[in-house]
């Protein structure tokens, strides 16, 4: 039975879960003698209860609290509390290692860094006679001081009492006696043959091998299978996945996994040395790093070649400067990277889909908000060391090429429109809605997608009659197209189709001259093609290119990484990466790094911080009455759950349970349920959950529209504010009983965008966002009976995180640059009445959910764990070369 918080262990005072394994629960605990917090294991009920074993625990835990190591988890204490026996560990600040791979493959250098420490740890443990057994990533912790290794000699005692409670004659790898973890086992293990520490370095050789592909060393469809081929099969090379990878690292991967443990590398020492020697700057032609020219320090971009760092206008300059005389003197074909980010007039938009390289490779297209908060297209030439704004493009985003490279296409203020990027007049092609992609084809047709939902269209790139190009297949439940990308011959192009399934989307190849597709394959983004015949997409956290012939439209071979996804799209599926006709590549700089939840005052100043365990936290929601925390927790690009905590003991307990996608938060008015989106049956549909935990949740909202996103209560609790969109009108607001058992109907609905609609605590107000005057602005309209409406900010604003304080006499939300927190009084009831809106501070440019304490005096914030990250732009020059040769 888990132990609630207060409970009593000798000294050690139970405060919440941290987790919990295969050799029992562990424990956040405070040791009431020393006023430290300790990690207590609470260990399986097998081993209390064989006094045989409780004397081996003993022995070998005194064993292990010998080991004092800097990479090693110290074992402090051991003790027993009843009929419970526990262990006192320290207790670790950081991540798993396996939560870190969940976010796909590590860099090189991060990987040897990570591996080395390991490796240390074992020589340490080894040299006092123990074997650790059961080495995975569970049981490494990565923390700001290097990694840690847990659990050091407890696997045995695991293995005893397995053994204990099976029959002699059963075989070891039988159903239910499997001893350690199958993936990471050395074949004399599985084979019930003695193990000495040589089956640790193999277990390493296995851990490495993930940390630098992203996937397992070994693999199968059941335990059989990964047995049979960890007995039989050797692993593909390290550099079949990473082209990148020395030699030598390739050699010390193959040796550990050697199947003979003689063949193995004998000595963990011998493999720390080894592994650091091959991390040294300029180690051996075949050896070095790409990456490790420099190191890197939180808050600085990674690149593989170059390090280039931009903070200011001397360090764009500079750096810029060495990007360029690089290219110059370098051998043609090496892969060289710089960062472009830090504008001293501007501020990125933090998204990969708004970063677009020209097809002649000169011209960098982002959009990014000036000083005075406008936003609007920049463009950044390769020769340059500096960007400027584009003329025509206020409120601007996603923007795509012409074949020439001489005009540039986006969406904006409901238009799909081009622009000469020599200068002129903007040029409106058709009306849209709020747009997920276009892309313009050598034969003068644009494709785009108009809509959040629906099929795709065409128009010609003079304007002029718009018409289908796709057809939503009812038979697959498709809801919409999106992210359209041309193929050479400007006939054919890709695109995905929603909804995703299990995190991947289908993706298409259509044609401009018939409604006939071929699906092509499965992708977690829209996928974009890059000559001289490649594909690039992300494959779960990895970025891949795939072979692929233009005039077969069908790929060959096998995906080669390109390293780790950057961070995913706001808009679902939307592909984060763009590439020339000349192998430069831009991505976005930032991939999924772990996140920390910052209190700050209305000045902006940080006043504190809730203790979390280390992740990548996103969306906050705290109840009505201030007391608790919902958060999004992200454990992969297409995944994410909610976790609820009290802030008086911030322990986090997980309220959803994947795969699957589940956000937009919001409590019921007394605290007692939470409503959320989640993807878990293709569509986003609504649920509703008890805070309790007393029972299940239940579909409100199921079916028809993709997307449908809660964002609040009426004031009663019995209904639901959500968004949804619309083919023909956009995104439109509606409501939907509390129980789900009534149609839901819809409260705000023009033809114009309505998203976020709040309702006042009172009850007879609703703020929601729509951008009838041509940007999103904040209004507000009586409730629950549509009426008088008022607009109450009037320099644009985003549509996240607005809220009411309690009273109902302040109203508070983010302006249209996303970093600018505003706040305006108001006056509810029988009339309402708003002041001007002031601006309380601006937010880090790399925060990510926010939310507002209920009487509006702290801002909760997620930001990357750290020194603020500076948003930039990766470009890759020759990226081609790093895989082809």
């Amino acid at each position: 039975m888990p132990l609630a918080p207060r409970t009593r262990l000798g000294p050690y005072e139970i405060l919440g879960p941290l987790g919990a394994g295969g050799m029992g629960e562990v424990y956040r605990a405070k040791d009431t003698r020393l006023g430290r917090d300790v990690a207590v294991k609470i260990l399986p009920a097998h081993l209390s209860s064989n006094a045989d074993l409780r004397e081996r625990f003993e022995r070998e835990a005194r064993a292990i609290s010998s080991l004092n190591h800097p990479h090693i988890c110290t074992l402090y204490d051991v003790g027993r509390e009843g009929d419970a026996d526990y262990l006192v560990m320290e207790l670790l600040e950081g991540e798993t290692l396996a939560a870190r791979l969940e976010r796909g493959p590590l860099r090189i250098d991060e990987a040897l860094k990570i591996a080395a420490h390991i490796a240390a740890a074992l020589a340490a443990a080894h040299k006092q006679g123990i074997v650790h057994r059961d080495l995975k990533p569970g049981n490494v912790v990565v923390t700001k001081a290097g990694a840690k290794v847990l659990d050091f000699g407890i696997a045995k005692l695991r293995d005893e009492a397995i053994v204990d409670n099976v029959t002699r004659t059963t075989p070891l790898t039988s159903q239910g006696a499997m001893l350690g973890t199958v993936q990471y086992m050395a074949p004399e293990q599985l084979e019930g043959k003695p193990v000495d520490h040589r089956a640790d370095l193999f277990a390493f050789g296995a851990l490495l091998y993930e940390m630098l592909t992203g996937k397992r060393a070994f693999e199968g469809q059941s335990q059989a299978s990964v047995i049979a081929s960890i007995l039989k099969e050797d692993p593909r090379p390290v550099s079949q996945f990473v082209p990148t990878t020395p030699a030598a690292l390739d050699r010390v991967v193959k040796s550990c996994l050697a199947k003979d443990p003689d063949e193995r590398w004998q000595s963990a020492g011998d493999l720390a040395r080894e592994l650091r020697w091959i991390a040294e700057p300029g180690s051996s032609p075949a050896a070095a790093i790409p990456s490790a020219f420099a190191t890197r320090s939180n808050g600085r971009e990674r690149i593989a070649w170059i390090l280039v760092a931009v903070t200011s206008t001397a360090a764009v300059a500079a750096m810029a400067l060495l990007a360029t005389r690089t290219r110059s003197t370098a051998p043609q074909g090496t892969p060289s990277r710089f960062s472009i980010g830090s504008l001293p007039n501007a501020t990125l938009r933090p998204d990969g889909v708004n970063a677009r390289i020209s097809p002649d490779g000169r011209t960098l297209a982002f959009v990014a908000s000036s000083t005075t908060g406008a936003v609007s297209l920049w463009l950044r030439p390769m020769e340059s060391l500096s960007a400027d704004p584009l003329a025509g493009t206020e409120n601007g985003s996603l923007p795509f090429w012409s074949p020439d490279s001489r005009s540039l296409g986006f969406f904006g203020n409901n238009k799909l429109r081009k622009v000469p990027i020599a200068g002129g007049s903007a040029e409106i092609l058709c009306n849209v809605g709020s747009g997920r992609g276009a892309s313009w084809g050598s034969k003068g047709v644009i494709v785009f997608a108009p809509e959040s939902a629906g099929p795709l269209y065409r128009v010609s790139e003079g304007g002029g009659e718009v018409a289908p190009v796709t057809v939503l297949d009812e038979t697959r439940k498709e809801t919409g197209h999106r992210w359209p990308w041309f193929l050479p011959d400007g006939k054919h192009f890709l695109f995905v189709a929603l909804p995703w399934k299990q995190g991947n989307f289908d993706v298409f190849v259509g044609s401009i001259d018939s409604k006939e597709r071929k699906l092509l394959l499965a992708a977690t983004s829209a996928v974009i093609y890059a000559e001289p015949g490649y594909l690039i997409y992300m494959r779960d956290n990895t970025m891949v290119a795939h072979r692929f012939d233009s005039g077969r439209l069908a790929t060959s071979g096998e995906p080669v990484s390109l390293g780790e996804a950057p961070a995913p799209s706001y808009w679902t599926g939307g592909a984060v990466v763009s590439a020339s006709n000349n192998s430069v590549l831009t991505r976005w700089g930032m991939g999924l790094p772990n996140t920390i939840l910052q209190w700050y005052d209305r000045t902006g100043k940080p006043i504190g911080e809730i203790p979390v365990p280390a992740g990548r936290y996103e969306e906050v929601q705290l109840s009505p009455d201030g007391g608790r925390l919902a958060t999004v927790r992200r454990s992969s690009v297409s995944e994410c759950d909610i976790w609820l905590l009290d802030l008086d003991r911030p322990a986090p307990s997980r309220f959803t349970f994947g795969p699957s996608f589940n956000y937009s938060i919001t409590w019921s008015p007394d605290g007692s349920r939470i409503a959320f989106a989640s993807d878990r049956f293709g569509p986003d549909d609504i649920f509703v959950k008890p805070t309790s935990g007393a029972s299940e949740e239940i579909v409100v909202l199921s079916g028809g529209a993709l997307f449908k996103e809660p964002s609040s209560w009426s004031a009663d609790g019995t209904a639901i504010v959500f968004d949804q969109p619309d083919p023909t009108s956009g995104w439109d607001i509606h409501l939907v009983s509390q129980d789900g058992k009534s149609e839901s109907t819809p409260f705000v609905h023009t033809r114009f965008e309505e998203r976020e609609g709040v309702v006042s605590p009172d009850g007879k107000w609703m703020a929601y966002h729509c951008d009838e005057s041509g940007r999103m602005e904040l209004f507000v309209q009586s409730f629950p009976i549509p009426g008088a409406k008022y607009q109450v900010s009037s320099g644009g604003t985003l549509i996240n995180d607005t809220r009411w304080t309690r009273d109902g006499k302040e109203l508070m939300f983010r302006a249209g640059d996303g970093l600018t927190l505003m706040a305006v009084d108001v006056t509810t009831g029988a009339a309402f009445r708003a002041g001007a809106p002031h601006e309380l501070f601006k937010l880090r440019s790399d925060v990510l959910g926010i939310d507002f304490a209920p009487d509006g005096e702290r801002i909760l914030a997620a930001v990357p764990a750290g020194q603020p990250q500076a948003l930039s732009i990766t470009v890759e020059m020759n990226w081609l070369a790093a895989i082809e040769r």
